[in-house]
C-alpha cells in the first residue's frame, strides 16, 4: 500500500475529503491530485496530514517510548 493509498484511509475514517486536505495545506484540489498521484510525501506532511484529521505521527519504540512529529517544528536553519 503507498503512502498516498495510507492518506486517503486515514481521510476515509476521519470523514475528510480531499479537496478540505487541499485547503488546509494551502493549495488547489489538482494540486492535492498530482501530490497524491506522485506519492510525494515529506515527513512534515505526514505530520500535517495527521493534524488535519486530529492525530499524531510518531515513531513507537519498542519499550514504549514515542517521538510524536509535530507539522509545526522547523528544520534547523544553518547560520
Amino acid at each position: 500500500m503507498s503512502m498516498s493509498d495510507n492518506v486517503k484511509g486515514l481521510l476515509a475514517l476521519r470523514g475528510k475529503k480531499q479537496i478540505q486536505l487541499a485547503e488546509s495545506f494551502g493549495m488547489s484540489k489538482q494540486t492535492m491530485g498530482n501530490k497524491m498521484a506522485r506519492n510525494s510525501w515529506s515527513g512534515n506532511d505526514l505530520a500535517k496530514v495527521a493534524s488535519f484529521c486530529g492525530c499524531k505521527l510518531a515513531f513507537l519504540l519498542p519499550d514504549g517510548q514515542q517521538i510524536i512529529l509535530n507539522p509545526e517544528d522547523k528544520e534547523d536553519k544553518e547560520i
